[in-house]
């Protein structure tokens, strides 16, 4: 059984902006109303947007050891599958709220980080359960129940009133799925038997409506979930099945494609008929598909490797050394991007969806 994947890039980004803000994107700002406020960020997910809960796990799936990290602040490992920030952190530092998006079970926690979000996300983790399982991380359901206990420990500090007021305004990212696909499809016969593609790209969707709706439950309502990237792209999958010149893997990015149409049009129906809701589907396939293939593009200049070890497998406890120019790589590791390229791709995001969670129906 395969478990050099991790996940990829896509992040889930919660949006919020306070009263009057200003959220400043490149050249252009989305200027909200005084109607809008956006006062915290929640993530749920993988390792792309992981800050640090599966530390203290018992599992293979962490990365709080060098070289990770060794651009965070003061090179320290924090747990982030990169050489910095992850999108987690970008998107709550673009949207000045805080520089950093701390894990729910870091032990450092203080009560002040809660009432502006925190990161329930885990590396490994899917939307099939078996995932979680396998990798012995925190699932989907185990990501609810945090947030459960979450909103408990909010009331105490800011009321049950602020609580729902923070909850409804707040915007909420889900990044998950690319483990499902390397892993647990591809990975391992344990679905591919039972499955086809198309019917385990339901069973992921099945999940993830589930999965939003229960957040929309527990008083969320900006809500936008990361479509899969272009997995057969990744460094790891290239190596591992794109042959001897390590081309990218059409049949992972066919089955990508697939889920990312269904998940879209679910993701439609939802919103459509809840309340209130704005569930909003993020496209990550095409800009890092662009990304991967046209690096110069975009100030990059090697992007079929990556900077750690050879390039081409590393991940995790496999990565032991790095490149000495980090900046010219969209990968950190076989799997992950660097800060550099998450930075393009959480700017980019932005700036293509926050209008979505701020309109007001129907005119969205």
């Amino acid at each position: 059984m395969q478990f050099f994947c991790l996940e990829l890039f896509p992040f889930l980004v919660l949006l919020g902006v306070s009263l009057s803000f200003l959220v400043c994107i490149g050249e252009s700002a989305i200027e909200l109303t005084e109607n809008d406020t956006i006062p915290a960020v929640f993530v749920f997910g993988d390792s792309i947007v992981d800050t640090g809960n599966n530390n203290n796990l018992k599992t293979i799936f962490k990365v709080n050891y060098p070289p990770y990290g060794q651009d965070f602040m003061g090179g320290k490992p924090t747990g982030r599958f990169s050489n910095g920030k992850v999108p987690s952190d970008l998107i709550a530092e673009e949207l000045g709220i805080k520089p950093l998006l701390p894990a729910y079970l870091d032990p450092s926690l203080q009560a002040q980080d809660l009432v502006t979000g925190v990161n329930f996300a885990s590396g490994g983790a899917g939307y099939d359960p078996l995932t979680s399982d396998l990798a012995s991380v925190l699932s989907l359901s185990d990501q609810l129940e945090m947030f459960k206990e979450y909103i408990m420990k909010l009331e105490g500090i800011v009321g049950e009133e602020r609580t729902s007021q923070i909850l409804r305004n707040s915007l909420v990212t889900v990044v998950t799925g690319s483990n499902d696909v390397t892993n647990t499809y591809f990975g391992s016969p344990l679905r591919k038997s039972i499955y086809d593609v198309p019917s385990y790209a339901d069973l992921m969707v099945s999940s993830a409506s589930s999965f939003v709706q229960d957040l929309y439950g527990l008083g969320l309502r900006r809500i936008g979930v990361f479509g899969l990237p272009p997995i057969g792209c990744l460094p790891s999958q290239r190596t591992l099945k794109g042959g001897v010149t390590r081309k990218c893997v059409d049949s992972y990015n066919q089955m990508c494609q697939l889920f990312n149409k269904k998940l879209s049009n679910e993701l439609n129906l939802i919103s459509s008929r809840l309340p209130e809701a704005r569930m909003i589907y993020l496209d990550i396939y095409n800009l890092p598909l662009d990304v991967i293939h046209n690096p110069e593009k975009y100030g990059f200049g090697i992007s079929n490797i990556g900077c750690c070890g050879t390039g081409t497998i590393e991940v995790a406890f496999l990565c032991k050394c790095t490149c000495s120019n980090v900046s010219e790589y969209v990968f950190w590791d076989s799997f992950h991007l660097t800060e550099k390229a998450y930075r393009l791709l959480v700017h980019q995001i932005l700036e293509q969806y926050m209008k979505d969670f701020i309109c007001e129906k129907p005119f969205c």
